[in-house]
């Protein structure tokens, strides 16, 4: 890759820059250099690993202007870690944290299992989301959820595990893939349907949606009360 210009976007380890194409793209530096599957850019002797928007919501919600409360000592609860490549870029930006990954399928555990072992901050749970209370001998409390998981009662699903693991004033980040709700709906109204789930245990302060990199998807920020 062409020599390129890094830009601190404030988040911790999270750096901007612009493709030969002329897009912004993302990059995360490495927590731990030199092992990351994907491509990467050297910088001296830093390691930044490149955040594909096309294959992460996360990435496409910070490309796009939104403002993630994660801090660099945050803990964060991933719910649907899928084999990895997001939660990765979660155990980057929490550099001093911890970040537990939970994955119903074992094929994708075995994935997620090999990109946390040289990680010491991120811990793979397999479990169902649905369920919290099977994995609470293994989670703490925690500053944020992120969840993006593909089942009808998405909303549910956060608020159950707020309830068990989130604190006071912690956030969620909740990915709402409205065709695996309810595909003959409309999205918006199906994205509005969950929101109204969450009722008056989040106090939701962004909706966005993830075009053009996510078709039928929104993501949406909300403070736990």
């Amino acid at each position: 890759m062409e020599e390129i210009e890094l830009i601190e976007t404030g988040l911790n380890n999270v750096f901007s820059y612009i493709a030969p194409d002329g897009s912004k793209r993302l990059a995360t530096k490495a927590l731990v250099p030199g092992i990351q599957g994907g491509k990467t850019i050297k910088i001296g002797s830093d390691e930044y690993r490149i955040w594909n928007p096309y294959h992460s919501k996360l990435a496409a919600i910070l490309l796009k202007g939104a403002s993630i409360p994660l801090k660099k000592d945050s803990s964060v609860l991933y719910l649907g870690a899928a084999n990895g490549t997001t939660v990765s870029h979660v155990s980057d930006i929490v550099s001093e944290g911890t970040v537990f990954a939970v994955e119903f399928s074992p094929r994708a555990m075995k994935d997620l299992i090999r990109a946390s072992t040289p990680r010491m901050n991120l811990i793979p749970i397999l479990a169902d989301a649905r369920d919290p209370g099977s994995y609470t001998n293994m989670v703490t409390e925690v500053d944020l959820i992120y969840q993006d998981v593909a089942q009808r009662e998405q909303a549910e699903i956060a608020v159950r595990n707020a309830e068990t693991f989130l604190k006071r004033g912690g956030y969620l980040v909740l990915i709402i893939k409205s065709r695996s709700i309810d595909s003959a709906k409309d999205a918006d109204k199906v994205s509005h349907n969950e929101i109204k789930k969450l009722g008056e245990l989040f106090k939701v302060m962004g909706i966005m949606d993830l075009e053009p990199f996510h078709s039928d998807h929104a993501s949406v920020l909300a403070e736990y009360r």
